[in-house]
C-alpha cells in the first residue's frame, strides 16, 4: 500500500501502518498512526486514567493534560516523530510514540494504556509496531525512561525479547535495546500471536451464551435451521432467539433486538437478509457481543457492491472488540460436553472425537459432515469460513495448537488467504498433531466470495508449502477421512515395514501390490495367509505376534468371513490383540467402513454423552477400510508424516561471508533508476552474487575477434566461448557454445561460428574443471506473486526440463530443508556416486541453496535470479551462467502483528 493523505489532510499518512490486531484476551482492537484530528479523543483518553497511570507515564502528578503534552502523540511527520493508537469502537484506549534522537539512528519511544484495558498485551503490540515502523523509517534502536516503580511498563521491554540494557539514576531506569529482531524477538511474538488468536477463537468455540438473529418458525428460514439445531445440540448455556415480532420462536421466548436480551451474549449467529447485516452488528457491538457468526449470504460472492459492505461489517467488528466467522457460511460446532454447541446449518454432525475439522465451503459443508458421520469420524470441533473475511484456517490452527480435545487437524481448503503464515503455523503445528490437508481448485478459479481475501497460489507452490510444513497432502475428501480416522485412534507409524495378515491370497495380494506401490515394505516378503477358516484365536495369536515384532512398524489385516459366519468373534479376537499395541494397525474387515462397532474403543474423555448417545471411537480403536488399496494408502500418507516428524527439523542457517548492507544498496540504487520489472545485466547478477559469497567463473563480453582474443589472453587458457542469446546457449546440441579452446587461434575461429548465428555478443570465460564425474546443474529463487521466494533446484539436461523433474523450497531455508532440494529431485542418484561414479560436492550445493535462500529472503524485489549450469564436481561447484530480474516486491502475507 502506498503512502497516502489521511481523511484529516494529514500529508504523508502511512495507511499500510493501519492494522486490526488481536488482544491478549481475544478480543481485537484497530491500530493506526495518530492524527492531528485526535487532539480530543486523547484528551478523554487521559481523562479516564488513575492519577498513577498519570504519573506513571508523565512522571508527576498531573490532573489535566495540557496542550503541549498531547501534541506529543500529534505533532507527528510519520518518520522521525510518529504516533500510534488503539482504537477501540469510538474511543482511544493506547498510545504510543518514539521521537528520532537528532542526528542518530535511535528514538526514544514511550507508551500509555487506559487502566481499563492494561494487562491485554497492547504494551507489547504497540512496541511491535512501533518498531516495525522504525526500522522502516532506517532506525535501529530504542531508548526510553520508566519508573524504577513501574515494573509492568519495564516487563513490556524485557518480555520482547530484545537484548535490553539498563541503567539506573534518580529512580529512573534508562532502557536501550537494538530493535531489529532476534531469534527470541521472534519466539516471543509468535508465542504471543498464537496465544492471542487462539484465545479469540476460543470465545467463538466457547461461548456461555448464544442469540439467534433472524431465528424463525419458518422450517425454509437459515435461522429456524440454526436454533433448531443449537437445541437439538443441548447446548449447555442460554439461546436467545431475536425475531423483532415474535413472542416466541420455536417454543422459546423470543426478543426484539439483541440490546433486549437481559443477560449477557457470547455468541450472536447472525441469519438476516444482507442489507440488515449492518444494523445487527451495530446492535452487537452496543450489547457487548464477543464473536459473529454470519451465515447470511450476499456479500463478496455477489460481486463488488458486496465485497465492500463485507469489508465495512468485518472493519466495524475488529474495531469494536469481535472476531467474524463468515460471512456465507455453515457455522461452527463444539462437541465439548461441557458446551455442546452446534451453531450450523447441518442437521446431521459427527459424533464427538479427536479431529479438528476446519472447511471453507458453507454449501458443501452440510454434505461433508453427512459424510463424517457416516464414517464415524468423531470431531472436536468444526467450523466453516464461508467468505473467510476474518476467521481463518490459520485461526483455527492457533487454536488446535494447544486444545487437548483435538488430536488431528483436518484441512478443507479452497485458497490461501495468508500462505506465508500458513507454512510457518502449519510447521509449528504439524510437529505436534497431524495436519492433514485436501487443497481443491487446482484447475479452477477461487469461488467469488474468496478472491478478495485469497492469494493465488501456484500448484507446485502448494505442494512445496505442504511438503516443507509435514502437511499430510491429499487429493480427495473421501482420502483426507481415510487418513484422520487412523491417526485419530491408532500412533503414528515408527517406519515402514508393514506386516499383511489375513484369510484371503487374494486380498493379500492385493494389499501387497498396494504397499510396494506405496514405497512400503512387506514383512518376510510376503504376506500371511491364515486360510479362509481362521479360528479367532489364531487370528489374534497371528496378529499379536506381529505387533511384538521388532521388525514390524505397523499391520494390515483383511478379514471376509466365509458364508454364514457374522465375524463378531473374530473382530473381539483381533480389538484383543490389538490392546495395548504400540503400532498401528489397519484392516480391512468384512468390507465395513469406517470404526465399527466390534473394532472401536469407547473413548473414556467422553463419558459424558447424551441419553442414547453412542459413546464415541477412542484411541486404539482398529479402522476399517472397504478395500486393502485404500488402507494401504492411508497407511502410507501416515508413515512419510512419521518420517517427516522423526527428522530434525533444521535450524536457520546463514553462512558466512554475506554481505546484505551492500547488495540493498545495490538493488536500492538499481530500482530507483527503473522500478519497474527489468531484466538484470550480467554484470549486475555477477555483482549481486558476489554479496553472497557466491563467485561466477571469470569472463569477458566480446563484440568482436580481438575483444574476444583479448579477453581469453587476460583470463588465461583454457577458455569457454558461449553465444549471450540464451536460446542458443542452452539447447541440447550445444551450438552456442564452444569449450576447451587452448589458444587464440581456437578462440577466434569458435567466435566466427558463434557470430554467424546472427548475435555479435560472445562471453569469453574461464574453463571449469571437469572430468567424468561432473554433474551440470541448474538452481535459482523464483518470486511466488503471494506466497513469497522458493528456492529450486534441479539437474541439467533435456529430460530434465521436460519432465520437471526439479525440487523446491520455501524460503527462509534450514539446514535440513537445503538437504532435502539437493536430494529433491528423481535424478539425485547421479550426485551420489551413480554406478560407481565419483560423487559431487553435495555439501558445496547445500551451501549454495541456502546462500540463495539468504539472498532472496534479504532482497524481495528479486523476481527471479537462476544460475545455469552449475557445474558439480567431486572438489566443488563452479556457477558458469546466470539470468534474473529485479522489480517491486511481491506482496507478502506473513505478518505477525497484524490480522489479515
Amino acid at each position: 500500500m502506498t503512502e497516502t493523505t489521511d481523511p484529516a489532510g494529514d500529508p504523508g499518512y502511512p495507511e499500510h501502518w493501519e492494522a486490526d490486531v488481536v488482544l491478549a484476551d481475544g478480543g481485537t482492537v484497530h491500530l493506526r498512526p495518530t492524527s492531528r484530528n485526535d487532539t480530543d479523543a486523547l484528551r478523554a483518553m487521559h481523562a479516564r486514567m488513575s492519577d498513577r497511570t498519570r504519573y506513571l507515564r508523565y512522571f508527576a502528578a498531573v490532573r489535566d493534560i495540557s496542550d503541549r503534552q498531547l501534541s506529543v502523540f500529534t505533532d507527528v511527520d510519520h518518520d522521525s516523530t510518529v504516533g500510534m493508537v488503539a482504537v477501540l469502537g469510538d474511543e482511544l484506549i493506547a498510545a504510543g510514540t518514539y521521537h528520532r534522537i537528532a542526528g542518530t539512528a535511535e528514538a526514544e519511544v514511550a507508551f500509555v494504556v487506559e487502566d481499563a484495558h492494561q494487562r491485554r498485551g497492547l504494551g507489547s503490540i504497540l512496541l511491535e509496531h512501533l518498531a516495525a515502523a522504525a526500522q522502516e523509517r532506517g532506525l535501529r534502536r530504542f531508548t526510553a525512561e520508566v519508573l524504577a516503580d513501574n515494573p509492568q511498563m519495564l516487563r513490556v521491554f524485557t518480555d520482547a525479547g530484545y537484548a535490553v540494557t539498563r541503567e539506573f539514576g534518580d529512580g529512573v531506569l534508562e532502557v536501550e535495546f537494538d530493535i531489529a529482531p532476534t531469534d527470541a524477538s521472534r519466539a516471543v511474538m509468535y508465542s504471543r500471536e498464537r496465544r492471542s488468536e487462539a484465545r479469540s477463537i476460543e470465545r467463538l468455540m466457547s461461548p456461555t451464551s448464544v442469540a439467534v438473529i433472524g431465528a424463525s418458525n419458518d422450517p425454509t428460514k437459515l435461522g429456524h435451521a440454526v436454533l433448531a439445531n443449537l437445541l437439538r445440540s443441548g447446548f449447555t448455556g442460554p439461546i436467545y432467539p431475536v425475531h423483532p415480532e415474535a413472542r416466541a420462536v420455536q417454543s422459546i421466548r423470543a426478543y426484539p433486538d439483541v440490546r433486549d436480551i437481559p443477560g449477557e451474549v457470547d455468541l450472536a449467529v447472525i441469519a438476516v437478509p444482507a442489507p440488515s447485516v449492518a444494523d445487527v452488528v451495530a446492535s452487537c457491538q452496543a450489547k457487548g457481543v464477543h464473536g459473529l457468526v454470519v451465515v447470511t449470504a450476499g456479500f463478496a460472492e455477489v460481486g463488488s457492491d458486496g465485497a465492500a459492505a463485507q469489508r465495512a461489517m468485518v472493519a466495524r467488528a475488529r474495531a469494536n472488540g469481535m472476531r467474524v466467522l463468515g460471512p456465507n457460511c455453515l457455522g461452527l460446532i463444539n462437541t465439548d460436553p461441557a458446551t455442546r454447541l452446534n451453531a450450523t446449518l447441518a442437521p446431521r454432525v459427527p459424533p464427538a472425537g479427536r479431529v479438528g475439522f476446519f472447511c471453507q465451503s458453507g454449501a458443501l459443508g452440510i454434505a461433508i459432515l453427512a459424510d463424517a458421520a457416516q464414517r464415524g469420524l468423531g470431531l472436536s470441533s468444526f467450523a466453516s469460513a464461508g467468505n473467510r473475511a476474518d476467521v481463518s484456517g490459520n485461526d483455527l490452527m492457533q487454536y488446535w495448537y494447544d486444545d487437548p480435545r483435538t488430536d488431528v487437524v483436518l484441512l478443507y481448503l479452497e485458497s490461501f488467504g495468508n500462505p506465508r503464515k500458513f507454512a510457518r503455523l502449519a510447521r509449528a503445528l504439524a510437529r505436534r498433531k497431524p495436519v492433514i490437508a485436501l487443497k481443491s481448485g487446482r484447475h479452477a478459479l477461487v469461488s467469488p466470495g474468496l478472491t478478495a481475501s485469497s492469494a493465488t497460489v501456484s500448484d507446485s507452490a502448494v505442494a512445496t508449502l505442504f511438503a516443507q510444513s509435514g502437511v499430510i497432502r491429499v487429493d480427495t475428501l473421501a482420502e483426507g477421512f481415510d487418513v484422520a480416522v487412523l491417526l485419530s485412534t491408532q500412533p503414528v507409524p515408527a517406519g515402514s515395514r508393514v506386516a499383511v495378515i489375513g484369510n484371503s491370497t487374494a486380498l493379500g495380494v492385493l494389499a501387497l501390490d498396494a504397499c510396494l506401490e506405496q514405497g512400503l515394505t512387506v514383512s518376510g516378503g510376503a504376506p500371511l495367509d491364515l486360510g479362509v477358516g481362521v479360528e479367532p484365536p489364531m487370528l489374534a495369536l497371528a496378529v499379536r505376534a506381529a505387533v511384538d515384532d521388532p521388525e514390524v512398524d505397523a499391520v494390515v489385516v483383511v478379514y471376509v468371513p466365509p458364508v454364514a459366519i457374522p465375524g463378531q468373534q473374530h473382530a473381539a479376537a483381533l480389538l484383543s490383540a490389538v490392546t495395548g499395541a504400540e503400532k498401528p494397525v489397519v484392516s480391512t474387515f468384512l468390507a465395513v467402513e469406517g470404526l465399527p462397532a466390534q473394532l472401536a474403543v469407547p473413548d473414556p474423555g467422553a463419558a459424558d454423552v447424551a441419553p442414547g448417545e453412542k459413546r464415541p471411537a477412542g484411541r486404539g480403536s482398529v479402522p476399517s477400510y472397504s478395500t486393502p488399496e485404500r488402507a494401504v494408502a492411508a497407511l502410507a500418507r501416515a508413515t512419510r508424516y512419521g518420517a517427516w516428524r522423526r527428522r530434525d527439523a533444521g535450524v536457520l542457517a546463514r553462512p558466512v561471508g554475506i554481505d546484505e548492507a551492500r547488495a540493498r544498496r545495490l538493488v536500492d540504487r538499481w530500482r530507483a533508476v527503473d522500478p519497474l520489472e527489468h531484466e538484470l545485466t550480467v554484470d549486475r547478477r555477477v555483482e549481486l552474487l558476489s554479496c553472497y559469497g557466491i563467485p561466477v567463473l571469470e569472463y569477458r563480453v566480446a563484440r568482436s575477434v580481438d575483444e574476444a582474443v583479448t579477453g581469453a589472453g587476460d583470463i588465461g587458457y583454457p577458455v569457454v566461448v558461449k553465444v549471450a542469446d540464451e536460446t542458443f546457449r542452452h539447447r541440447d546440441d550445444r551450438i552456442g557454445v564452444r569449450v576447451d579452446l587452448a589458444d587464440a587461434a581456437e578462440v577466434a575461429d569458435a567466435y566466427g561460428d558463434l557470430a554467424a548465428l546472427g548475435d555479435p555478443t560472445c562471453y569469453v570465460q574461464a574453463m571449469a574443471a571437469r572430468d567424468r564425474a561432473t554433474v551440470s546443474t541448474v538452481c535459482g529463487v523464483r518470486a511466488d506473486p503471494s506466497f513469497g521466494a522458493l528456492v529450486w533446484f534441479g539437474l541439467g539436461g533435456m529430460a530434465t526440463e521436460l519432465l520437471d523433474d526439479r525440487a523446491y523450497r520455501a524460503v527462509p531455508l534450514t539446514d535440513a530443508d537445503a538437504a532435502d532440494l539437493i536430494d529433491g529431485p528423481r535424478a539425485s542418484p547421479l550426485l551420489h556416486g551413480y554406478r560407481g561414479s565419483e560423487p559431487v560436492s553435495v555439501p558445496a550445493l547445500r551451501d549454495l541453496a541456502l546462500r540463495l535462500s539468504a539472498l532472496a529472503d534479504d532482497l524481495p524485489e528479486i523476481i527471479e535470479l537462476t544460475l545455469r549450469p552449475v557445474l558439480a564436481g567431486p572438489a566443488g561447484i563452479s556457477v558458469t551462467g546466470t539470468a534474473g530480474r529485479l522489480g517491486p516486491p511481491p506482496r507478502y502475507l506473513d505478518a505477525t502483528r497484524r490480522m489479515r
